[in-house]
């Protein structure tokens, strides 16, 4: 620090002057640069703010409405057998388990029993998390076993739609 006091008074006058003029410019322009950004964050803040103002107050409107409408469909209708055929064999040929299935014969009380051979384990649990939360079908049995090749498995699933009897 005492050399740079040195140098620094080893200078000219004017040099100083311009030493000091310029740290001063530097400091107000780095400030300057600090204050805008703090400043576009206030702005942002307050914009999320003033949404979120609007969107409780659609809600607020929206909620009588909402309540008198009632709860909704508590039941999914049961899907029909011919019908639960159709969507197990476009789901799984959508999720790329159609190599996979090799049965899918329909079971009393419309249920459908479903066997795959070879099936990449991660695509048939996605494939039946699906079926579950898409279409309200139940699992009421299930069998894995692994195969030959790994992360695959061979599975026996027996399916239900809703409402239909077990």
């Amino acid at each position: 620090m005492n050399a740079l006091r040195i140098w620094y008074r080893g200078l000219a006058a004017r040099d100083q002057r311009v030493l000091r003029v310029g740290g001063i410019a530097a400091a107000a322009i780095i400030v300057a640069t600090l204050l805008f950004a703090l400043q576009r964050s206030v702005w942002a803040a307050r914009a999320e703010v003033e949404q979120k103002r609007a969107d409780v107050e659609w809600m607020q409107q929206a909620g009588p409405a909402l309540a008198a409408a009632g709860p909704g469909p508590g039941v999914i209708e049961q899907i029909p057998q011919g019908r639960l055929l159709v969507l197990i064999d476009d789901t799984a040929r959508e999720s790329g388990l159609s190599k996979a299935l090799v049965g899918s014969p329909l079971a009393p009380g419309g249920g459908i029993q479903v066997q795959m051979e070879g099936a990449d384990f991660n695509v048939l649990t996605a494939w039946v998390s699906r079926l579950i939360n898409q279409h309200g079908l139940a699992i009421e049995k299930a069998s894995l076993t692994a195969s030959a090749t790994p992360g695959t498995v061979n599975a026996s699933i027996l399916l239900r739609s809703p409402g239909a009897a077990p």
